[in-house]
């Protein structure tokens, strides 16, 4: 595809919430309703839902059909009730393109990842993890995050406008980050960056993606092996020598996965796309620059309005429920719209407006439930250091052109790259 096409394919993505894909594609051709944007507004579609019928069936990414759900209350219900809504028929089908596997092996791909399981299996492994992400635990990491985020503005100050937010802060930073609490070399960041926007990618060809995969448990494998043999400080050491008996190698393994991938992913796509927001609202931008006050019901606020997680894992009815008054038959999958419920006039007024200062709290940008995300208190403290450090460094922050680059096939929205530019430049 020429740049000029690719640039033309990209604007129609933004301005309609769907992409055309090559013949040739082996991935996901057209964008599913659920990961549909308008630049950082779900798609009207998903509006209408919510504020219509509340729940209506669409076809994965997958080829499965699921009861796609919009409105705040409910998205709550479904991700409260992991006792009629599991994660645990993950492995029970196989999508086209997906090489045929045995249940041994199934098992082990699924050992460890805490989005796979149901109480009590997901209890004992999150246990396990819970004491590495609580207040005081963030509280002894923030000097080394202020840190890591001052040496990367530093950086870019020395190199001059204009710069790539994205490559030069918003993904180096949370990926150092999460590195350094899970005993992860920080020399290795390109290539396990590589292969988790691999993984991501739905419209990647699955034999790529399934590739990515394995490379990636290869590479944790390895960490994993070195830890057993001489545990280190880090998490990933603190689980062997606390749980080494409990935690099997391939638990350890997919708990480490996990970790890695969710850890830089996420915080890294909100500090691109959350910028890109404040540079859009001069009047916010200059509240979070210069209102200490400000950032934390921003952060909230920016991640109630962004939602860059579509919808979570795809749960299926373990008997016979109703949503929105649509009867639901066992067995039947369920997904969630995480951006319009996030919308819904039933959680705040206004919902389309970008107000940093409300910062209203019961969004489900983390989730709810016993699958709230484990690593919301690294992530929100990551965001109040990381949004007003580089508002303040450079006042005068702009987007440098117009292309913007919006990663709209991938299963965490965010910017594929965001240049900037200040001062005079």
């Amino acid at each position: 595809m020429t740049e000029t096409a690719r640039t033309t394919t990209q604007s129609t993505a933004q301005s309609t919430g769907r992409t055309a894909r090559g013949p040739g594609a082996r991935g996901v051709e057209e964008l599913p309703l659920h990961m549909q944007r308008v630049g950082f507004d779900p798609a009207p579609e998903l509006g209408a839902i919510r504020d219509g019928a509340g729940v209506r069936k669409v076809r994965t990414p997958f080829g499965l059909e699921a009861w796609l759900v919009t409105r705040w209350s409910d998205v709550r219900e479904v991700l409260g009730d992991a006792g009629r809504f599991s994660n645990e028929w993950q492995g029970a089908f196989r999508p086209p393109g997906m090489p045929e596997r045995s249940p041994e092996e199934i098992a082990r791909l699924r050992a460890g990842n805490l989005l796979a399981f149901d109480p009590p299996a997901h209890t004992r492994l999150r246990r396990m993890l819970t004491p590495e992400f609580t207040g005081r635990r963030m509280a002894r990491l923030e000097p080394r995050v202020r840190e890591i985020v001052d040496q990367h503005l530093d950086a870019m100050e020395q190199a001059g406008p204009p710069a790539d937010l994205v490559a030069d802060f918003a993904l180096p930073v949370p990926s150092l980050v999460i590195c350094e609490l899970l005993g992860v070399p920080y020399g290795d960041r390109a290539e396990f960056q590589r292969r988790s926007a691999r993984l991501l990618d739905l419209s990647s060809p699955m034999d790529e993606r399934m590739r990515a995969q394995e490379e990636q448990r290869d590479y944790m494998a390895g960490l994993v092996a070195r830890e057993r043999a001489e545990p280190g400080e880090e998490l990933l050491g603190m689980l062997v020598r606390e749980h080494g008996e409990e935690l099997s190698t391939d638990e350890l393994i997919g708990i480490a996965n996990l970790l890695l991938i969710a850890g830089h992913e996420t915080t890294s796509n909100m500090l691109g796309l959350g910028t890109l927001a404040l540079m859009d609202h001069p009047d916010q931008l200059a509240l979070v620059r210069d209102d200490p006050d400000a950032i934390g019901p921003a952060v909230e606020e920016l991640l109630r309005w962004l939602s860059i997680v579509h919808s979570g894992t795809i749960k299926s009815a373990t008997g016979p429920a109703e949503i929105a008054g649509q009867p639901i038959a066992e067995g039947e999958l369920v997904m969630l719209s995480i951006p319009a419920a996030n919308r819904d006039t039933a959680l705040l007024e206004d919902p389309e407006r970008l107000d940093v200062r409300r910062g209203a709290l019961g969004h489900v940008a983390f989730g709810h439930g016993v699958h709230h995300c484990l690593g919301a208190p690294l992530a929100r403290m990551e965001m109040r250091i990381a949004f007003p450090a580089v508002l303040q460094r450079f006042p005068d922050l702009r987007p440098a052109g117009e292309d913007r680059r919006f990663r709209s096939f991938n299963v965490v929205y965010g910017m594929e790259s965001l240049p900037v530019t200040w001062g005079g430049a």
